[in-house]
């Protein structure tokens, strides 16, 4: 059994919580939206036999905490990093993780040397407008409604529609989710957007990208995926069949084994 090291990083207006494990190259793992570091639970055994693995509640989800304070999850990414005193890593996101992971490159170059895209979010894509309605819509039900609400409401969304179909996948989702506090749907959002967005500045990235996607994900993810293999030079995306958004829970062994034999050839 490897040891893990759990602590608290405080950074500007946020306490974070981390686990690290393993030894080896860093390999940071961001989670996506209302989730927190027990997504990647699937991972860290197969993960950690080669690599460092830091994993880490982003600000406001899990066990980290925020004041409502200006941030960029980049810059909570790079105090964490600098706390740590870790010089350099491989980054690996999923949906808002991922699009952190995109703004951390731009922003600190050098710093990631590679970077795997799990259905990533991407700052200055136009989404459909289905997708942006619904967020308002959230963020009203949870004012008016209360957040065990909103937990449903999102649990609802097309994102999640094949990973609910799977009863394994559903109740760990429905797990992480009655977790997450709501914070962000009942707090202003403070998190400065990247300028110029990062749809923008794919060129200047300059590393070794996968992107990850599931053929049943939403047409809007899709499409952020051609996105990214367009814009950043030697990008190579896989789609997963049969999968749809949470790739990780769906396709476990599938997933680890794609991921580990990028970062082998990169490494």
């Amino acid at each position: 059994m490897k040891s893990v090291e759990r602590g608290y990083a405080e950074v500007e207006g946020a306490s974070l919580y981390y686990e690290l494990i393993g030894a080896g190259p860093t390999l940071v793992l961001l989670h996506g939206f209302s989730f927190d570091t027990t997504i990647w639970d699937g991972q860290i055994d197969a993960f950690s036999l080669k690599y460092r693995v830091l994993r880490y509640d982003l600000r406001g989800f899990g066990r980290s905490k925020s004041a409502e304070v200006s941030y960029t999850h980049a810059g909570d990414l790079k105090a964490l990093l600098t706390f740590l005193k870790i010089e350099s890593a491989i980054l690996t996101g999923l949906s808002l993780g991922g699009g952190a992971a995109i703004n951390f490159a731009l922003t600190y170059p050098g710093i990631a040397w590679a970077m795997v895209l799990v259905a990533p979010s991407l700052g200055g894509f136009k989404w459909s407008a289905g997708v942006a309605s619904a967020q308002l819509s959230l963020q009203a039900r949870a004012r008016e409604k209360g957040i065990e609400t909103t937990r449903e409401l999102w649990l609802r969304q097309t994102i999640f529609r094949h990973a609910m179909n799977n009863a394994d996948v559903s109740a760990k989702l429905r797990e992480m989710v009655g977790r997450y506090s709501g914070w962000h749907w009942t707090h202003a959002d403070l998190g400065k957007p990247l300028s110029p967005p990062a749809i923008t500045r794919l060129g200047e990235i300059k590393i070794p990208t996968l992107v990850l996607v599931g053929d049943a994900d939403a047409p809007d993810q899709l499409r952020i995926a051609e996105t990214l293999e367009r814009g950043i030079a030697g990008a190579k995306t896989i789609v997963f069949p049969g999968a749809g958004h949470l790739l990780n829970l769906e396709e476990p062994l599938l997933f680890n084994e794609r991921v580990l034999n990028f970062l082998r050839d990169v490494v």
